[in-house]
C-alpha cells in the first residue's frame, strides 16, 4: 500500500519502537552498574519498572537507584504512551483508509455504464483485463481473494471484493448497467450459477463464460451465455495448428496484439462511418485509399458474417465492418470519422 499517510505512521512506529529498545537498554545498564544487580535481575527490574506492573524490587534500592528509577518511570510513561498512541492511531487510520478507498472505488463503479464485468482474476481473467486495458474499455473485476486485490489493485483496475455468486455483489459491480459479463472462474458450476443469475438481472447484456469440461458447454448456453470458451480445446488446437500451418498461426496471433509495430483489427458500426439513411457500399467508403485500412469482414444486422466481402456489399443500418490495419492506420480511421475510443 503506497498511501503517504500509512508510510508516515509506519515511520513513527519504527521511531517509537527504537525509543523503547533504547529505554530498555538504558534501564538494564543502569540497574547493572548503579545498583550492582546481575544481568537477569537488571532485565527483570527494567521490565517491571517500564511496564509499571507493581512487583517488588529484587533488593532494596539505595538513593542513586531510586533517583534512576524515578527518571526511568517518567521516561517510560512518555515513550510507552507515545508508542501505544501511534500504534492505535495507525490501526484506526488503516481501517479508515481502506473504507475511504473502497467508497471511492464504489463511487467510480456506480458512475460506469455499458462496462464489462470480469468474474475472477485468475489466468483467464488477467488476460481479459490486459486486453480490455489495451483497448481502453471500462471494466470491473469481482474477486473473492483479498490478497489478489491488494496485490494488483491500482488506479486503472477497479475491484469488487466478494463472491460473484451473490446477487448483491453483482449489483455492486453494476450488473444492471453492464454491457458484457465475462465469467472466468475455474469452476464450471460457479460459472453456471453466475450466468443464470446475471441473465435474470440483465437480459440484454452479452455473457461470455469459460468452461473446463465440454459437457458444460450446452448447459452454459441454456443458462444464457452468448459465448462459451473452452481454453483447453483452444490451446490444443492452437498448438496443433503451429505444427500444421505455423506461419499462418503466427500471423493471426499478431492480429490480436496491440502495439506500435503490430497489425490491429477493429470492428466498427456503419453508423459511425456515414449517415446510414443514405445507403452506401464498401466501395463507396474507399477506406483503403483514405486511411490505409482494409475491410476483411462484414456483419449484417442479423448477425451473419461475410469474410472478405465484395466491394459492392451494401452497408445497411445495424451492420458492422471489420477492418485490418496497422495501429497508425486504425488511428487515422478513427480521426477521419471522429470515432471516439472508449
Amino acid at each position: 500500500m503506497n498511501n503517504p499517510l500509512i508510510k508516515l505512521f509506519r515511520s513513527k512506529i519504527y521511531t517509537a519502537l527504537t525509543m523503547l529498545v533504547i529505554l530498555l537498554f538504558i534501564g538494564i545498564l543502569g540497574y547493572k552498574f548503579i545498583s550492582g544487580y546481575t544481568w537477569i535481575d537488571a532485565v527483570y527490574m527494567t521490565v517491571i519498572t517500564i511496564t509499571t506492573v507493581g512487583f517488588a524490587e529484587v533488593n532494596p534500592l539505595d538513593i542513586e537507584s531510586k533517583i534512576f528509577t524515578i527518571f526511568l518511570i517518567l521516561a517510560s510513561v512518555v515513550i510507552v504512551g507515545y508508542a501505544i498512541s501511534i500504534i492505535t492511531e495507525y490501526i484506526l487510520s488503516r481501517n479508515n483508509f481502506e473504507d475511504i478507498k473502497q467508497r471511492k472505488m464504489q463511487k467510480k463503479i456506480d458512475a460506469m455504464s455499458n462496462h464489462i464485468i470480469i468474474c475472477g482474476y485468475g489466468r483467464n481473467g488477467k488476460q481479459a483485463a490486459k486486453k480490455l486495458l489495451a483497448y481502453k474499455k471500462p471494466f470491473v473485476i469481482i474477486e473473492r481473494d483479498k490478497e489478489i486485490i491488494d496485490k494488483f489493485q491500482d488506479d486503472n483496475i477497479s475491484f469488487i471484493f466478494g463472491n460473484a455468486n451473490e446477487d448483491e455483489i453483482l449489483y455492486a459491480a453494476g450488473i444492471e448497467r453492464a454491457s458484457t459479463l465475462i465469467c472466468a472462474l475455474p469452476s464450471d458450476a460457479d460459472n453456471l450459477f453466475i450466468v443464470l443469475s446475471a441473465r435474470q438481472i440483465n437480459k440484454q447484456m452479452s455473457i461470455i463464460s469459460r468452461a473446463s469440461q465440454e459437457t458444460s458447454y450446452e448447459k452454459l448456453k441454456l443458462a444464457g451465455a452468448n459465448n462459451v470458451i473452452l481454453p483447453d480445446r483452444i490451446g490444443g488446437d492452437h498448438m496443433a495448428s503451429l505444427v500444421v500451418v505455423p506461419d499462418l498461426v503466427e500471423f493471426i496471433d499478431n492480429l490480436g496484439i496491440v502495439g506500435e509495430r503490430n497489425i490491429n483489427i477493429e470492428e466498427i458500426k456503419v453508423e459511425q462511418l456515414y449517415n446510414a439513411s443514405q445507403e452506401k457500399t464498401i466501395k463507396d467508403l474507399d477506406l483503403r485509399h483514405k486511411t490505409g485500412c482494409t475491410v476483411i469482414g462484414f456483419k449484417d444486422d442479423k448477425g451473419e458474417y461475410i469474410v472478405n466481402p465484395e466491394a459492392e456489399t451494401k452497408l445497411i443500418p445495424g451492420s458492422k465492418i471489420i477492418v485490418l490495419g496497422r495501429p497508425e492506420q486504425i488511428q487515422k480511421l478513427n480521426s477521419e470519422y471522429n470515432i471516439a475510443q472508449d
